[in-house]
C-alpha cells in the first residue's frame, strides 16, 4: 500500500517524534540534556521505510520550543497521539512502526545518561507511550 501524506501530517509527525526526544530530555535536567537529546535526534534521521523519508526531511515548521517540560509536553504529547491515530487510518502498520521508532529515539536518549534513566526520565517516557497508546 502506497501511503501520501500531505504537508501537514508530515508536521505533525516530526513534530511529534523529535518533540518527543525533547521531551525526555528537557525532563531530566540533571542529566546532559544536548546528549540525550542528540541521541534520541539521531535514531530518528535512521529511521527508514515511509517514517523514515518523513522524519528525514528538514523542513522548517517544527514547533517544539517552551520554557519548560509542561509546555512541550502541552504540544508533544497530542502529536504523538495525533500521530498514531493518522497513521492507523492510512496503514496499522506504519503506526506500529512509528512508535516503535519513536521508543527507540526515546531509549536511545535515556542511554546517553550512562546509567539507569533518572525516576523523571522514566516518568516522562511512561507519559510519552501512554499518549502514543491513546490513539
Amino acid at each position: 500500500m502506497s501511503v501520501t501524506f500531505s504537508a501537514q501530517d508530515k508536521l505533525t509527525l516530526r513534530s511529534a517524534a523529535y518533540g518527543a526526544v525533547a521531551l525526555l530530555a528537557a525532563a531530566d535536567v540533571a542529566g546532559s540534556a544536548h546528549k540525550a537529546a542528540t541521541a534520541g535526534s539521531l535514531a530518528l534521521y535512521a529511521a527508514t521505510g515511509p517514517i523514515g523519508h518523513v522524519l528525514a526531511e528538514k523542513k522548517p515548521g517544527v514547533d517544539i520550543d517552551g520554557r519548560n517540560a509542561a509546555e512541550i509536553a502541552d504540544r508533544v504529547l497530542p502529536a504523538l497521539t495525533a500521530s498514531v491515530a493518522l497513521l492507523k487510518r492510512q496503514d496499522p502498520a506504519l503506526a506500529v512502526e512509528f512508535r516503535d521508532t519513536v521508543l527507540v529515539a526515546l531509549d536511545a536518549a535515556a542511554r546517553a545518561y550512562k546509567g539507569e534513566p533518572s525516576p523523571t526520565a522514566a516518568e516522562m517516557t511512561r507519559k510519552i507511550t501512554a499518549a502514543l497508546d491513546a490513539a
